[in-house]
């Protein structure tokens, strides 16, 4: 048994703690390049293997679902069980799930991988920084923390441009495989020199009904609207499926609020500014999921970007955030986290009001850019102060238990705005193409072409390989759809911000003038990755 407190005295890089971040720093890593890169190549994986835009959504869904409905399971199991133990066990999951997922022959295998995906990642996701603050002393626990968020930040900032350059040169199989190499060597290192923990004095039994119906709850209500694209809004089994998920997320909260020990504590949301920071989190996390789910359609069906360019794309968002966080950190210690948290969801509805201008063609420079340097500039001052919000709203022994809360509130967010963002783009798709098919010339093997493509939205290209008269007016209809719908979607991103400054404003406490600032915690509370 490694002595630990020997350990700390030789510093952060002294003995195992070298081992330790390299550990955690990578299968985190795991986690946060799967969480980026897979959306850069949802387009062309679409289209490779013939997925209907529920299928597309269900790759993105089945993973964000088990990961959201389980994560805070997966943290009390590393307390209870051994924080390496839960934590090794994530890792392999998730790299055998990755194997998986690169040699699925079809969509729906491609799915059920994604699904066991979700739960190695609600395993490892908590169990990283869990294993970090339980070997490092609290002299050395900020700088490592640190460490780690700093190469948090890389790795989400890399993951696009890396799927990208994957998709272009290899192919989209090795966005999943990748992870099967990293996965080995964090193995190797925990066996070898990451030392076990777990909470000594926990007691209690996990909340496994808890779990079991926020499972169900989301799984019903998630399914009901991604069907919905095929089975029509009237179907029994859409309505069926999300009243049935309704009914099971009020079960879950009863259950929670009777539980001995509740893996979602309803007391802590007696307070305003910790329910004012997570409603805030659902609906801005969510406009934020819900819109990037379809920019790489946009980039690569649209504006004919490769793959390597739309992962490149969104490349000034997590610069300026990384750079600017800091600066934001500091604007909590002057003003409290109720102003930036006001200020900075008005920021960000403006830069979708600024993505949705953009029309077929024209330089990125002048078209994307701007929008995506102004989303970045109003997410760095949502973040920090979204966080000291957050953590400070409990009392420091429940810190764990908010970040883990907001967490879930984030990953729920995209889960749902995936769902709600893509049921409105494809009907209103189908209502822009139906409309414009009503006032067109269009030769009826043209017409009959559309209606072939249409259910692949949101990848509805006619190949190369047909040969019609009036191909290119087709193609422009397709287009010209998909760009309406689009727009929506940014709209919908500008109401939701909008929703999320007005819920600070109501609900965040603001600065007390007599009261000494506390710094934000290192532990982002709702990862923007992953």
């Amino acid at each position: 048994m490694i002595n630990q407190q020997q350990e700390n005295e030789k510093g952060i890089l002294g003995g195992a703690g070298l081992w330790v971040l390299v550990a955690t720093i990578l299968g985190s890593a795991i986690a946060f390049i799967d969480g980026t890169v897979v959306n850069v190549a949802l387009p062309v994986l679409q289209e490779d293997l013939g997925a209907t835009i529920s299928q597309t959504q269900w790759i993105v869904e089945a993973y964000m679902l088990f990961l959201a409905a389980l994560i805070l399971v997966g943290g009390s199991l590393g307390d209870h069980f051994g924080r390496k133990r839960i934590y090794t066990i994530g890792i392999v999951i998730f790299a055998l799930a990755s194997a998986w997922a690169g040699l699925a022959p079809d969509a729906n295998q491609l799915i059920l991988a994604r699904a066991v995906q979700g739960i190695g990642g609600a395993l490892l996701t908590p169990g990283s920084l869990s294993i970090i603050t339980a070997y490092f002393n609290e002299s050395n626990r900020g700088q490592a923390i640190g460490i780690w968020s700093a190469f948090a930040t890389l790795t989400t900032a890399g993951g696009p441009a890396l799927g990208g350059w994957l998709v272009d040169n290899a192919s989209w199989r090795w966005v999943f495989y990748i992870n099967i190499p990293l996965a080995i060597i964090v193995l190797v290192i925990l066996f070898w020199r990451v030392p076990e923990s777990r909470d000594e004095e926990i007691g209690g039994e996990l909340d496994w009904l808890g779990a079991l119906l926020a499972t169900l709850g989301l799984a019903g209500v998630t399914f009901g609207l991604v069907e919905a694209s095929n089975l029509g809004l009237t179907s029994p089994i859409v309505i069926g499926s999300f009243f049935g998920g309704i009914l099971a997320l009020v079960a879950f909260i009863y259950v929670e609020s009777r539980a001995k020990t509740p893996m979602m504590p309803l007391s802590v949301f007696r307070s305003p500014t910790f329910t004012g920071a997570n409603l805030l989190t659902l609906f801005l996390y969510g406009a934020l999921g819900g819109a990037l789910f379809f920019y790489n359609f946009n980039f690569i069906n649209l504006q004919g970007y490769t793959a390597t360019q739309a992962g490149f794309a969104f490349l000034p968002f997590t610069i300026v955030l990384a750079v600017l966080s800091p600066w934001a950190g500091g604007l909590v210690a002057r003003y409290g986290a109720k102003l930036p948290l006001v200020i900075g969801p008005l920021i960000v509805a403006l830069a979708f009001y600024m993505l949705s201008l953009p029309g077929i063609g024209g330089n990125y420079l002048t078209t994307w850019l701007p929008g995506i340097l102004v989303f970045s500039f109003g997410m760095a001052i949502v973040v920090a102060p979204l966080t000291t919000a957050v953590m400070g709203a409990v009392d420091v022994s429940h810190s764990g238990l908010a970040s883990g809360v907001n967490n879930a509130f984030a990953r729920t967010a995209s889960l749902l705005a995936v769902a709600i963002f893509g049921l409105i783009a494809f009907f209103n798709f189908n209502t822009q193409v139906d409309t414009r098919l009503a006032s067109s010339t269009l030769l009826p093997e043209a017409a009959q072409q559309i209606e072939v493509v249409r259910e692949q939205f949101p990848t509805a290209v006619i190949g190369d390989e047909v040969d019609i008269s009036g191909k290119e007016f087709a193609q422009e209809i397709l287009d010209l759809a998909f760009l309406s719908s689009f727009r929506l979607m940014m709209y919908l991103g500008v109401g939701l911000s909008l929703l999320s400054s007005l819920v600070a404003l109501i609900l965040i406490e603001g600065k007390k003038p007599d009261a000494a600032p506390e710094p934000a915690e290192a532990e982002t509370a709702a990862p923007l990755a992953g």
